[in-house]
């Protein structure tokens, strides 16, 4: 007897949808601890950032041993990766503050570059509301710049109301596909 996976009835999706309800469950528990308590949920998520960064590095590194292939970018990954997570696990209440205020400044370049382009493009007839979006970028991103920290306080906010609302979205498409699921049979099989 073959065991056949169950396939949703798009036939290209293959993950069980319990397994989509447990991603959707686990963000929306996520957006309620970054909204019920923001500062020891980020500095849990900063906490696994760091065990995440120290891993891949390490594995880097054993990459490197196995394969040789590239291995200039393996050793830079593999030491930035060990460096960063030795940083943030041996300091995390200044990496709570160092991290997303690197991010926010980030976010403001990335800002100012699409803002900046979006206006050149909207003054060769891209339109108003292009130029009027590019505008709101600029702001946005000088904003960023000159006080990154606005950012690291509305951050974890942003991120709870994003992972409630994404982690509902999510259980509840996982549940309408749960049906489909069941009902399908494997070929050459038939119902009882």
């Amino acid at each position: 007897m073959v065991h056949m996976r169950p396939v949703f009835a798009s036939g290209a999706a293959s993950t069980p949808w319990w397994l989509i309800m447990i991603t959707g469950i686990a963000a929306f528990i996520g957006g309620l601890l970054l909204l019920v308590s923001p500062g020891v949920t980020l500095l849990l998520l900063e906490q696994l950032l760091g065990a995440y960064w120290l891993v891949t590095g390490t594995l880097s590194f054993v990459s490197l041993c196995i394969d040789r292939t590239m291995w200039g970018w393996k050793l830079v990954i593999g030491i930035l990766g060990i460096l960063a997570g030795l940083a943030v696990l041996r300091h995390p209440l200044w990496s709570t503050v160092l991290i997303p205020t690197i991010l926010m400044i980030f976010l403001a370049i990335d800002a100012l570059i699409i803002g900046v382009l979006q206006v050149i493009h909207a003054s060769s007839g891209g339109g108003s509301g292009l130029a009027s979006l590019g505008i709101l970028n600029i702001i946005f991103g000088l904003i960023l710049w000159f006080n990154p920290l606005v950012g690291v306080r509305t951050l974890p906010i942003i991120l709870g109301i994003c992972a409630v609302i994404g982690g509902s979205l999510v259980s509840i498409r996982a549940f309408a596909l749960r049906p489909q699921a069941t009902h399908i049979q494997p070929p050459g099989t038939q119902p009882i």
